[in-house]
Formats: C-alpha cells, structure tokens, sequence
C-alpha cells in the first residue's frame, strides 16, 4: 500500500512519555523485597522442614528403643521370677540339709556325753528351736551331776538347768532315779569346747525321795 504526503510537510514522529525514575526505583526495591521475602521463606521452610525430618526421625528411634527396653524388661521380669523360684528351691534344700546334719551332730554330742557317765541312760530328747528338754535314769545322783558337767564341758550346750531329780521303783530293789533338764544349743561356730578336766561337784543336786523309804 503506498501512502501520498498530500500536505508536502514532513509528518512529525511519535515521542514516547518519560517514566519518572522514582517510580522505577520503588518499582525495582518492591521486587527485589518480594524476591527477598520468597528467598527468607524458602530458607526458614526447608530449615524447619529438616529440623522436622530430623525430630520425626528421633521420635521413631525413640519408639524402636523403647519397644527393645520393654521387651528386654520382660525377659528380665521373666528370669528374675525364675530367680526367685530357684532360691526358694535352694533355700528349702539348705534348710533341710541344715537341720539333717544339725540333728544327727546333736544326737552325735548327746551319745558322746552319755558315754562318758556311767550309770545314766536317755529315755527321752525333744528339740524346740535352740532349746533340748532331756529325760532318763540314773543309779545314782552323782551321776546325773556329772552328766550336767558333760553337757557344759562338750561345748554344745549352755545353761544346763535340771528340773527335777527323784528315786523312782522302775527297778526293784534297785535305787534309781528319774531326771528331766534342758539345756541351750550353742550356735554351731561359737562352740568352744572346755579343757577342764572332769569332776564330780562337792554339791549334787539332792533327788527327792518318792515312794522309798
């Protein structure tokens, strides 16, 4: 298409109007703020993000450790409940172990004393606890006397009491005399056995007459 200057004048050209250049820096500060803004958002983001990752990751360990503890609590309970009935077990075998052997070593003292004193014999031994309760016959008073000295010199038996101590018929035309005592069991491990020689006290105990005259 062609155009014709009919006016014979040269057509004057377009000018374009000036952007005031206060209003181009606050157009540039207002982006690079935004750009600022995006860029401190994105950083604090993926810094919680990782700090999150991080916690979460704890808390799993956390949970895989605890779940370990509690199974490793229960295998514990379970050996300990084994433990217990182990040295309940024990205990009762000592126990009994204990007071076999306490009693045969009793009855081993009590018949190695009784050797010792002619004409006395046992008819009756009750234990209770540390304590014995003896009964039997003698021909004589000075022999229950020395028998009392034997308990006390074997180192066994401590506070040696005599009850009672009287001429009975259980043999006739015998004197013999019917005695009961008792007497404490030394704690094994405390006994110390007595070096003196044994002699027949001065003053036995005096039997009651019964029955004879």
């Amino acid at each position: 298409m062609i155009r014709i200057n009919l006016l014979g004048q040269t057509r004057p050209k377009a000018t374009k109007s000036a952007v005031p250049l206060e209003s181009t820096m606050q157009l540039v500060f207002a982006i690079a703020a935004i750009g600022v803004a995006f860029a401190v958002l994105g950083i604090t983001y993926y810094q919680q993000k990782r700090e999150l990752d991080q916690t979460n990751a704890k808390i799993a360990s956390l949970r895989a450790e605890r779940a370990s503890l509690q199974q490793i609590k229960q295998e514990v309970d379970k050996f300990e409940a084994q433990k217990s009935v182990l040295q309940q077990r024990i205990d009762v075998i000592e126990t009994l172990q204990r007071n076999r052997s306490g009693g045969q070593e009793l009855l081993d003292m009590v018949a190695t004393t009784v050797v010792h004193v002619d004409n006395l014999w046992l008819t009756s031994l009750n234990r209770t606890g540390n304590a014995i309760d003896l009964e039997g016959e003698s021909g004589s008073i000075n022999a229950v006397a020395n028998f009392i000295t034997q308990l006390k010199r074997s180192g066994y038996f401590d506070n040696v009491e005599i009850k009672t101590a009287q001429e009975d018929d259980i043999v006739p035309s015998v004197a013999t005399y019917n005695f009961s005592m008792n007497a404490a069991i030394v704690v094994p491990g405390q006994a110390t056995a007595k070096t003196q020689p044994t002699a027949t006290p001065q003053n036995p105990p005096q039997a009651a007459r019964g029955g004879k005259s």
